[in-house]
């Protein structure tokens, strides 16, 4: 079945879910209710009801019940006059007909009908819907309660969203729901917090997340690759300040394009400066602090930038979506003419730091070329040429590398199209990782020059990218990619100390030493537990290997070393241990 076809399957079953929760609380009030990746949800206004799991339960069967009594829709179109006498006591429904009925301009109502030609149900919708709803929606399934404000706006009033999910067959959505546990089990949130890797503090404020020291580690591990791995590949890495004055981001044109997801900006003195969402305009500052010479092109300036984001409260996913968040960015000053190739390197970068990640393109992440609208000049600088010419260096360079890849029409950024890099998680679910842009609006406004060959000045070009993304976005996919079982070099312990009773502590904290020393990450578990308890905590806290130590290890001056996929290799030497440790760690394995 095509993407469409599913689509109306939902929107059809969104419907339905309201249609039942009208029967069972007629005074709940019904806004939306869209048709959404792998479901579909309705928001309603209960008012002083209480909706619980439990209510789930009889709203799906009212649902059932409706389903096998209903024929199809039927289309009607209506004036706004007459919209609104409908909905006389929904003032959601009424806010909606004002926003989209314009003068003289009519409004469509699609009635669901029974087999006696009665309608049980009807809505304001603009359609996309099942021909045949009871044969065509094959199974169905309500998912979960969620609080969602009115048109997502924080100062509005807070509804209550049901979601669910439908299917054309039971076995396709029993193989969904099957998904879904699974996507549950290895959510980042749940092991981040069982794995103890990060929290957050209402204290400290929403989506502003804490790393605890094991967290820290992974972090730290990330940002040491990343850093090292650039800087073979040419680029300066550099620090900038995590504000700015507010005319710089005036300059660069972020400001009226970014200011509703930019946090409000602090007077100090008689200036204003803000927390920077992005760190273009520093590293343009950067460039231009002495005149430069087409011999120092191209110019790679990178950083791993604090930056600040306003999300909205229901858009806070985790490490996912936050508010605070550390990009791996760089900014590439080049020639024109140099610019298709910098393109081709940053993409060799990306693809290289996904494939020590065990990720594979097709399967784990695809290519989508985001292209500007050349109608909307308010959201995209105008130079239709330009454009052009931009979209088709970065399309060149994906035919090039024989990626498949979708062309996004609207979805570029405002100073020119970009190539993103999309990460599926275990549920399906799309997130931009990487990006590479291609920007021709910079260099203007911040005359970002160079002297040719012929001492005369030329402008350059920028290629924006993102190498490892953001380290708080790919901790968690990477979590729930490994479902927390990193792999050794990332593993905030890489090896548990078990001795099996008190008299083998001391040959334990040998051992012990000897790891530390070769900054090995150990601990050692000398509490007074049996070995089968420390070994069953080791393997909940996915440690790599469990080294066990007893009577016959410490008379042989050997060791017992256990993985967490339960492989067990006894009478040892430490030595061996180590070589193979050390190697699997430097190679990243």
């Amino acid at each position: 079945m095509n993407e469409e076809n599913l689509k109306n399957i939902r929107h059809s079953a969104a419907h339905l879910l309201a249609a039942a929760v009208l029967e069972l609380y007629p005074n709940a009030k019904r806004t939306i209710g869209p048709a959404i990746e792998n479901g579909f949800y309705y928001d309603f206004d209960f008012g002083s009801d209480t909706i619980t799991e439990e209510d789930i339960v009889k709203i799906e069967e009212k649902m059932g019940k409706l389903l096998k009594d209903w024929k199809g829709f039927n289309r009607r179109e209506v004036t706004a006059e007459e919209a609104k006498e409908f909905y006389t006591d929904n003032p959601y429904k009424i806010e909606l007909i004002e926003q989209f009925a314009g003068e003289g301009q009519t409004l469509t109502m699609y009635d669901s009908m029974n087999y006696k030609g009665e309608a049980f149900y009807t809505d304001l919708c603009r359609g996309g819907h099942s021909e045949f709803p009871k044969k065509e929606i094959g199974a169905f399934k309500l998912l979960s309660l969620a609080g969602a404000y009115w048109r997502g706006d924080e100062k509005n009033k807070m509804l209550t969203r049901i979601y669910g999910t439908a299917f054309p067959t039971k076995e396709e959505l029993e193989q969904h729901l099957e998904m879904l546990e699974e996507a549950r089990k290895r959510d980042h949130r749940r092991i981040g917090k069982e794995l103890d890797l990060f929290v957050f503090s209402d204290s400290v404020g929403k989506g502003l997340p804490l790393y605890t020291h094991k967290g820290s580690i992974i972090r730290r591990e990330l940002e040491q690759f990343i850093i090292k791995e650039e800087i073979k590949r040419g680029y300066q890495h550099v620090y900038t300040p995590d504000i700015a004055s507010i005319e710089l981001y005036k300059k660069s044109g972020h400001y009226p394009y970014y200011k509703d997801s930019m946090y409000s900006p602090i007077q100090i003195d008689d200036e204003q400066f803000m927390l920077r969402p992005m760190t273009c305009p520093h590293h343009f500052e950067i460039y231009l602090s002495r005149p430069r010479s087409y011999k120092e092109l191209p110019m790679r300036i990178a950083e791993l930038a604090h930056l600040y984001r306003y999300e909205k409260s229901g858009e806070l996913t985790g490490l996912i979506r936050a508010r605070a968040f550390t990009l791996a960015d760089a900014h590439i000053i080049a020639r024109v003419s140099q610019a298709k190739d910098e393109a081709k390197r940053c993409l060799d970068l990306i693809e290289y730091v996904a494939s020590v990640f065990g990720l594979k393109q097709g399967e784990n992440y695809s290519y989508r070329l985001s292209l500007g609208d050349r109608t909307d000049d308010k959201k995209y600088f105008k130079d239709d040429k330009a454009w052009e010419n931009a979209e088709e260096v970065l399309r060149s360079v994906l035919k090039e590398r024989k990626a498949q890849f979708v062309e996004a029409e609207g979805e570029a950024a405002f100073y020119g199209p970009k190539i993103d890099i999309q990460m599926k998680n275990f549920a399906g679910k799309e997130d931009t990782a990487f990006t590479v842009q291609y920007d021709f609006v910079m260099p203007k406004r911040f005359s970002l020059n160079y002297l040719n060959e012929e001492g005369k000045e030329e402008e350059a070009v920028v290629v924006h990218r993102s190498s490892i993304g953001a380290i708080e976005r790919v901790m968690a996919f990477l979590i729930e990619h490994y479902a927390g079982a990193f792999p050794t070099w990332l593993s905030p312990v890489q090896v548990t100390l078990v001795p099996i009773s008190d008299k083998h502590n001391d040959y334990a904290k040998e051992i012990f030493d000897k790891l530390i020393d070769l900054d090995v990450r150990v601990y050692l578990d000398d509490r007074a537990e049996t070995m089968q308890s420390k070994i069953r905590n080791a393997q909940l806290q996915k440690v790599p290997y469990m080294i066990v130590v007893g009577d016959k290890e410490m008379e042989a001056k050997q060791i017992s070393v256990r993985s967490r996929s339960g492989e067990s290799r006894n009478g040892i030497s430490l030595e061996e241990f180590i070589i193979e440790l050390k190697t699997e760690i430097s190679e990243k394995k």
